[in-house]
């Protein structure tokens, strides 16, 4: 791709105002319900890639839901098999204006989790796309069908202002130019794992090539704050496990004479986080937290909102802020724990122990030292007893780009002129997203527009998105797409 110089956004009045006009006529759109009109239909699609039985809709949502919106503003779209055999389909879509102007690469994924039907609250349903107050409920209304829906939505809006400014008729508005080259990649696979992405961005790498890649998924910081992040924290699965014996004893007759599994486990796990979850590893310490990272992170709020928890901040890392805690730091979590039989416990020394955890870890941690690194530590605190066994997923890699990068700056700077907020800059998402396709594999840089709030039930019965940030999420990505395409008009190009 060609090198884009990125300068400080800067418009004249006529672009300001043509500018303005364009969120203005975004916002109402939204607020004459067409928004919400073309999110219900896709919400409708029971894309659920977890279940076999659901294997048909995940092509559907690509052709009767995503292809005719791409067509009508000028895409040319190629529907691929998954390289991975148990992957669903992934869409590619690109709308080339000039190969002297900017290339944005956009992704999302039109796959959901089970719609876990019989646990929403009365009078919600997952396919069907319900607001109450604010709140949009749904499945995929968070993850991740209202992202991307609401990213092609601000796409269109440039597009009809750009036509209107060019002079051309509204059904001619596919002919615009917008200012910049446009590519999307759509998977249906995402919350199995992505399988088959890697692969497919490395068999297309050219026809994914871009100077940048502007996605959205997850939650921003705050649900009122706008909010920026540039990869993602990477994570590990595995299980430890204490098998002493066949069988449980008598612990009247054996209690003091045998070793409890479940003991020996719980004061391992213990040597490996202290008593306010600080780890004890040395290998999982990262020493990645730079003076541009802190920089970051200064000053930011965690906060998931009315319905999330509060933050404890007595826990975690001491010495670190709690969006350095999330961001800049690991996280060692016990997810399941279980020994004997907890929902009828007899008075027997249990056999056997086995606790299913995660690290969450940044980049500066090897990942392919996380586990060797853990069994060093407990061969040396004596708990050779003590088995490792990995997840069959594998490590999912840390990403990170740097803060200070321009399109950083020029990101922020644009979100910041369409919102007047302070928009918040994270070096990472707290959880995981498959970024390093686009950083590893396509060697881009990567910047992420959340959309969601922490407390939106991803995953979980009643998901739901804001319609306020959803409105914010219309508005400010208008900005930004018109941005672009003043960078391409400019000729801002090396």
């Amino acid at each position: 791709m060609m090198q884009v110089r990125i300068p400080h956004a800067s418009h004249s009045p006529e672009t300001s105002a043509a500018r303005s006009a364009a969120i203005a006529a975004a916002t109402r759109w939204f607020d004459e319900g067409s928004l919400f009109r073309v999110l219900s239909e896709r919400v409708a699609c029971r894309s659920e890639s977890q279940l076999a039985e659901s294997a048909a809709e995940l092509p559907r949502y690509l052709t009767e839901h995503i292809v005719p919106a791409l067509q009508r503003m000028g895409f040319h779209c190629t529907l691929l098999n998954n390289p991975a055999a148990q992957g669903g389909p992934m869409l590619m879509a690109h709308r080339i204006e000039s190969p002297d102007r900017p290339t944005m690469l956009c992704y999302g994924h039109g796959d959901v989790i089970r719609g876990q039907d019989a646990s929403w609250s009365a009078g919600l349903s997952p396919w069907t796309l319900t607001a109450q107050g604010d709140r949009w409920y749904g499945r995929g209304t968070a993850d991740n069908k209202g992202q991307h829906t609401i990213n092609l939505a601000a796409f269109e809006q440039v597009l009809h202002a750009r036509a209107r400014e060019q002079g051309l008729e509204p059904e001619q508005a596919h002919r615009a130019q917008v200012g910049f080259n446009a590519k999307l990649l759509l998977e249906t696979g995402e919350e199995v794992g992505s399988p088959g992405l890697h692969a497919l961005c490395a068999q297309q790498r050219e026809a994914l090539s871009a100077d940048v890649l502007i996605a959205s998924d997850g939650p921003r910081l705050r649900p009122e704050q706008p909010t920026l992040f540039l990869g993602s924290r990477g994570a590990l699965n595995f299980d430890l496990v204490v098998n002493l014996r066949e069988g449980g004893h008598h612990s009247g007759n054996w209690g003091g004479l045998i070793a409890n599994p479940g003991l020996i486990l719980a004061h391992a796990l213990a040597s490996i986080s202290d008593a306010r979850g600080a780890i004890q590893v040395p290998a999982w310490r990262p020493e990645s937290l730079t003076p541009a990272v802190r920089a970051a992170l200064a000053g930011l709020e965690v906060d998931g909102g009315s319905d999330g928890p509060a933050v404890e901040p007595q826990w975690g890392e001491p010495g670190l802020t709690p969006a350095e805690r999330v961001f800049g730091w690991c996280s060692f979590e016990v997810l399941a724990f279980e020994t004997g039989n907890p929902a009828h416990p007899v008075n027997a020394i249990p056999p056997k122990a086995h606790a299913h955890c995660q690290l969450r870890y940044v980049v500066g941690i090897d990942p392919q030292d996380i586990l060797p690194a853990l069994r060093r530590h407990l061969d040396a605190k004596g708990f050779e007893a003590v088995q490792i066994v990995p997840a069959r997923s594998g490590a999912s890699p840390a990403t990170r780009l740097a803060p200070d990068h321009p399109w950083v700056r020029w990101a922020a700077g644009s979100i910041g002129l369409s919102t007047g907020k302070t928009v918040a800059v994270l070096p990472n998402l707290g959880g995981t997203l498959p970024n390093d396709a686009f950083s590893d594999v396509l060697n881009l840089p990567t910047v992420w527009v959340p959309h969601s709030y922490p407390a939106c039930a991803q995953h979980a019965p009643n998901e739901h998105l804001l319609a306020t940030v959803a409105r914010e999420a219309l508005q400010l990505m208008t900005g930004l797409y018109w941005d672009l395409g003043e960078l391409g008009f400019q000729g801002q190009i090396e």
